[in-house]
């Protein structure tokens, strides 16, 4: 079988094994990676009993756990891994409000991991409460950075009307979007490799992203956002994103800034170009500390917190 027909098979076999789930009325909420370690290290979960812990905890199972059609539709998808205590699913589904949304399995080690949590249901809100407020036309939106879809897709549900690209560097990511969008049954997302927004064509009434922002020793592509403290990948969305705004058009980022002795370094990069007369802004922190065993890590000596903030730039000339 040609490499492209293997994947297609594997995606379908996941996109079947989505609906399976979502017919079954399966649910879990992502938390952080550390709540994830602690719950697992309590006594008595070891190996999963239920669905919830195969896909959503990443605990080791029998395959007398799962139906014989859900174990082969895992092992079509490519997504079965052998331990030492058993099998187990290197990818997860969580749930955002009635969506299920397919991502990788904890730990997120590997370096093309597509990543999901608290984060992806901040930037959720920020784009629900953007959509509710703007009234200004949205045709072109291109969700930056897409990992699991989740914003593009809530757009895409949100605005059916609207051509919604996904833009990723990770072609994992890619897959897991394209799978994520069919079971949500949204037509109006396409998705394509690209560095930010280099190679794209056009202007957007919409422009979306949740870029990385730690300061990552291993530089996997879905945690490390580049620079000194992680804002370099934000900063530089934000310098590119600006001159690609439709008149009206807005571009909503969500991140995380490390805070140094009280200042924040984020928002003075950028306080130049954000003043211009052209734009009208505002930037707010969602929470105040958030990852705070990352300030464990090396070069994060100087940081007082690291805070969730949302920067909405609108065009208006």
């Amino acid at each position: 079988m040609h490499a492209d027909d293997e994947q297609l098979a594997a995606d379908t076999a996941l996109l079947q094994l989505g609906r399976r789930l979502q017919a079954d009325g399966y649910h879990f909420t992502t938390v952080t990676p550390l709540t994830h370690r602690r719950v697992n290290e309590r006594a008595g979960t070891r190996m999963a009993t239920t669905l919830r812990d195969v896909f959503g905890w990443s605990r080791s199972f029998s395959p007398s756990l799962m139906s014989a059609d859900e174990l082969q539709q895992m092992r079509q998808a490519g997504i079965v891994e052998e331990r030492s205590t058993g099998l187990a699913s290197t990818v997860r589904w969580s749930s955002l409000g009635d969506l299920l949304l397919a991502h990788s399995g904890f730990p997120t080690t590997a370096s093309d991991a597509v990543f999901f949590g608290p984060d992806t249901y901040r930037f959720s809100q920020a784009i629900e409460a953007h959509l509710n407020s703007s009234f200004h036309e949205i045709n072109h939106v291109i969700d930056i950075g897409c990992g699991s879809g989740a914003g593009a897709i809530l757009i895409a549900r949100a605005r059916r009307e609207a051509q919604v690209l996904a833009t990723d560097i990770n072609p994992m990511a890619l897959r897991m979007t394209s799978v994520n969008a069919a079971l949500a049954g949204v037509t109006n997302v396409s998705c394509e490799r690209r560095d930010i927004l280099r190679d794209v064509i056009g202007t957007f009434d919409l422009i979306v992203a949740n870029p990385p922002y730690m300061k990552d020793p291993g530089q996997r592509a879905y945690r490390h956002g580049g620079g000194d403290l992680g804002a370099q990948l934000s900063v530089r969305i934000v310098e590119e994103a600006l001159p690609r705004l439709s008149v009206g058009g807005s571009l909503l980022l969500y991140t995380g800034v490390a805070m140094v002795e009280g200042s924040d370094p984020f928002i003075a990069a950028l306080k130049t170009q954000l003043d211009h007369p052209d734009y009208n802004w505002t930037y707010r922190e969602l929470d105040p500390d958030v990852f705070g065993e990352e300030l464990a890590t090396p070069g994060y000596e100087s940081v007082d917190r690291i805070a969730a903030v949302v920067l909405t730039v609108t065009r208006s000339a």
